[in-house]
């Protein structure tokens, strides 16, 4: 900034001089210039440090490929007359900077209204947590003699949601009860032996409500079962780094999504740098806690998911398993076949794009992995939708 004021003072300073040499002309080029040598002097001297901004979001919540919208708007006391006034607003986030550079910068001509408003559109917002640090103000002269510029802070978090699909939830543990196909594991825990009966719960499975209690009594009870949490579901995802991350997100929201509404309840488990695990999603609330993790969340694991997994699965103490990957391994079978005990049937769903070929080395993986009772399905975009209610024979 300092040094645009320096050569516009120099540039003033050759000019004026240049005109007491002359004549009539030059002291008629002179006088008509003077307005803008003035102008161009009190312009250094303007403290920008004085104007204030805010931002106003339209879009409450933003998906992934969606619109952002704002109205940026300036506060200044002094009503000095500005001209070429340019404003863009500024960001750490690489993604939301590529959306931004494609965006125009806005120039207005304040003049003298102490208040200016700027209205603008991000089309096609990337999924992640983007920060708007503050708008950047640049004001300029007539000739450019005098530029100045400084950022406005006005920090802002946009979080951009993943996208989701509508899916059929089926549980999985229902396939093997109507006989649709045999029981993967050998040793299968008996969950269906009720040691009890309690009062109704909002949210508990209509398997559970024990019909003879509710034919006596005309009041709903829950079987109690030894083991509570063998009825639930575990969904573990890998968070290694892949093209087919965005679209593994977006299953994995989809599927959290499809549970909660209908009223059944899982465990979640995101395995990357750091694991993140949420014991239990059922409620809305909780529904909402996980999709601000997976707003946030990066491809980010940088070691070989069965070498870091083995002691969380023994943890586990679930009867159904959903894995979801873009690529399944062998070690990650015989993991979770090592470490799962109390495992009765899994589901791997191997995250691919429209239209990808199946490998022959992905293929041998799968048939190893089916040969040990596990269901294994290839998932893209077109068929999200259905990844509990077909049987995919690939």
């Amino acid at each position: 900034m300092g040094a645009h004021h320096s050569s516009a003072f120099s540039s003033i300073f050759n000019f004026s001089f240049a005109m007491f040499q002359g004549g009539f002309v030059s002291w008629f080029i002179f006088y008509m210039s003077l307005p803008f040598i003035v102008y161009s002097m009190l312009l250094a001297f303007y403290p920008l440090q004085k104007i204030e901004v805010s931002r106003k979001v339209h879009t409450t919540q933003v998906r992934k490929g969606g619109d952002f919208s704002a109205t940026v708007t300036i506060y200044r006391k002094n009503p000095f007359p500005l001209l070429y006034t340019v404003l863009s607003e500024q960001t750490h986030s690489p993604s939301l900077n590529k959306i931004i550079a494609n965006l125009r910068p806005k120039m207005i001509v304040p003049g003298f209204r102490k208040s200016y408003s700027w209205s603008y559109t991000l089309e096609n917002m990337p999924r992640g947590e983007h920060v708007l640090e503050g708008v950047y103000l640049e004001i300029s002269d007539f000739f450019g003699w005098v530029k100045k510029s400084r950022l406005l802070p006005v920090q802002q978090t946009i979080l951009v949601y993943p996208n989701t699909v509508e899916i059929a939830y089926r549980p999985i543990e229902s396939r093997y009860d109507h006989g649709s196909m045999a029981a993967p594991f050998t040793l299968v825990k008996d969950t269906t032996m009720a040691s009890g009966v309690r009062d109704y719960q909002p949210g508990d499975r209509v398997s559970w409500i024990h019909w003879k209690s509710y034919a006596r009594t005309q009041t709903l009870r829950t079987k109690e079962f030894e083991d509570r949490q063998s009825q639930d579901l575990f969904l573990l995802d890998d968070r290694r780094v892949s093209e087919k991350f965005e679209l593994q997100v977006e299953l994995i929201a989809s599927i959290l999504k499809s549970v909660v509404r209908a009223n059944s309840s899982l465990a979640y488990l995101s395995i990357g740098q750091k694991h993140n695990y949420f014991p239990v999603v059922q409620t809305e609330e909780h529904l909402q806690r996980v999709m601000y993790h997976l707003a946030k969340v990066q491809s980010d694991l940088d070691k070989p998911v069965d070498q870091v997994v083995g002691r969380e699965l023994q943890k586990m103490n679930t009867s159904s398993l959903l894995y979801v990957t873009s690529q399944l391994s062998i070690e990650m079978i015989q993991s979770i076949q090592r470490n799962a005990k109390n495992l009765s049937n899994c589901m791997c769903l191997v995250v691919t794009s429209k239209g990808e070929a199946l490998l022959e080395e992905d293929e041998q993986v799968h048939q190893f992995a089916r040969s040990k009772g596990f269901v294994v399905k290839r998932v893209s975009p077109e068929n999200f939708a259905t990844v509990f209610t077909e049987v995919s024979l690939q």
